[in-house]
């Protein structure tokens, strides 16, 4: 059964709103732009691929 992780919460960056969802035994980030991040074993590696995704948004929308 898949949980939602709402430990960080959805994070948002100009029109960019991630979110992390448990799937079996991994954890996959997501963006709303369409982005997914890979599947990984912890948490902690799903959400710093999130922050990774935020920081090259934020690059590319000169924030």
């Amino acid at each position: 059964m898949a949980q939602q992780d709402d430990v960080t919460g959805p994070r948002t960056v100009e029109g960019h709103r991630t979110s992390t969802a448990e799937a079996g035994r991994f954890c996959l980030a997501r963006c709303s732009c369409g982005w997914r991040g890979p599947a990984r074993r912890a948490r902690s590696k799903a959400r710093s691929d999130v922050e990774a995704h935020l920081a090259d948004a934020a690059g590319a929308h000169g924030d």
